[in-house]
C-alpha cells in the first residue's frame, strides 16, 4: 500500500511539471516590445506585455520611437513586436520596412479608428461643413489664430503617418495658400486649440479615436467631423474613408500587431496572442481620458492595465488558453 501512495505521488510530481511548462510557454525567452513615446498607447501595449508575462516571457523594457521608426525596428531586427500599426495610415511605414518578407501583421487588437478634420459646432452649424471650404480666404481667416489672415489647424506629429495625409490633400484640395498646418508636440498644440474653445473662439484641429480628446471636445456637441469633396490618399492609397455618411479623408482603420516572422515562428504562443487579442476602441478611450485627467504616471497606467483585465477577466483568460494549446 505504502508503495502505490509512493508511486502515485511519484506520478503526480512528474505531471507537475510538463503542466507547469504549457502554462507558461515562454519561460526563458526574453520579448523586446517597441513602443510610440505617447502616453495614450501604453495601456493597450501594456495589456499585451501583461499576457505575455503570464505566459512566462520575460518582457524587456520597451524601446520608444515614432511609428516610422517603429516599423523600422521591427523590420531590422531591434524589436520583436509593437501593438500600434495602423493598418492603412502605417501601410507605407510597414513596406518601407521589410513587409511581409520580414514581418507580419497579426491579428485586429482594436477596429474602427477613426482620423479626420472638425471645427467647433458654431462654425458647422453656420456653414462651414467641408475642409474644402477653406480654399475661401474669407472663411479660412475664421480659423485664424496668429493673425496672418491663414486658417490655423492643428494638425498631425511629423513621423506618425497622420502628416503625410494631410500634407497631400492640402495640395489635393487647393487649401496651400488658405490653410498653416501647425505641426509639433500634438498635447500642447490641442490645449491651446481647447482654450480658445472655451473661449468662444472657431477652432479647426486634426485628430483621432482612440484618444482623449473627442471627451473633451464631444462630436456632436461641441464640436463636428468635416467632410472632404472626395477621398484622395497619398502615394495612391486606398481604403474606406465614410463613417456615418461622411467621407472623412482617412480610413476607417485597424490597429494591428505587427512581429518579426522569425519570432512568431520560434513563439507559438505569443503568434496566437497577438492573433486573438481584441481590445474594444471605447475601454481605450476611456483609459485616455483618465490620463487626461491627471492620472498619468506609469504606476497610474497599470493600474488601469489591471483593473481592465480584471473587468475582462473570461477574455483575457480565454486569450492565455488559446496561446497555451498553440504551443503544444
Amino acid at each position: 500500500m505504502k508503495h502505490v501512495s509512493i508511486t502515485a505521488a511519484l506520478a503526480v510530481s512528474l505531471l507537475a511539471v510538463p503542466a507547469f511548462a504549457q502554462d507558461r510557454p515562454g519561460e526563458g525567452v526574453t520579448v523586446r516590445p517597441v513602443v510610440q513615446p505617447v502616453l495614450e498607447e501604453y495601456f493597450q501595449a501594456r495589456i499585451i506585455d501583461r499576457a505575455l508575462g503570464d505566459l512566462g516571457y520575460t518582457v524587456a523594457e520597451p524601446q520608444e520611437v515614432i511609428a516610422q521608426t517603429a516599423h523600422l525596428a521591427i523590420g531590422t531586427g531591434d524589436g520583436d513586436y509593437f501593438t500600434n500599426s495602423w493598418d492603412t495610415l502605417h501601410n507605407t511605414f510597414f513596406e518601407e520596412a521589410g513587409g511581409t518578407a520580414v514581418m507580419t501583421k497579426v491579428g485586429t487588437l482594436v477596429q474602427g479608428a477613426l482620423q479626420g478634420y472638425l471645427v467647433d459646432k458654431a462654425s458647422y452649424d453656420a456653414g462651414v461643413t467641408d475642409l474644402a471650404m477653406l480654399k475661401d480666404p474669407e472663411v479660412a481667416k475664421r480659423f485664424d489664430a496668429d493673425g496672418d489672415g491663414k486658417a490655423d489647424l492643428a494638425g498631425c506629429v511629423p513621423g506618425w503617418g497622420c502628416e503625410r495625409v494631410i500634407e497631400h490633400e492640402l495640395t489635393e484640395y487647393g487649401l496651400r495658400d488658405t490653410v498653416t498646418h501647425n505641426q509639433g508636440e500634438y498635447n500642447a498644440i490641442i490645449a491651446d486649440t481647447i482654450a480658445r474653445f472655451k473661449n468662444g473662439q472657431p477652432v479647426l484641429y486634426f485628430t483621432w479615436t482612440p484618444y482623449w480628446v473627442s471627451g473633451a471636445l464631444v462630436p456632436g456637441r461641441d464640436v463636428e467631423w468635416l467632410t472632404v469633396p472626395y477621398t484622395s490618399l497619398p502615394d495612391g492609397g486606398t481604403g474606406n474613408t465614410e463613417f456615418e455618411g461622411k467621407n472623412l479623408g482617412f480610413a476607417v482603420d485597424n490597429l494591428r500587431i505587427i512581429a518579426r516572422n522569425d519570432f512568431l515562428a520560434a513563439n507559438p504562443a505569443a503568434a496566437k496572442l497577438f492573433e486573438v487579442a481584441k481590445i474594444d476602441i471605447n475601454d481605450i478611450s476611456a483609459e485616455n481620458k483618465l490620463i487626461a485627467d491627471g492620472e498619468d504616471t506609469s504606476d497610474d497606467i497599470d493600474r488601469h492595465v489591471a483593473d481592465w483585465i480584471a473587468a475582462h477577466q473570461a477574455d483575457y483568460d480565454g486569450w492565455l488558453a488559446a496561446a497555451r494549446d498553440a504551443a503544444k
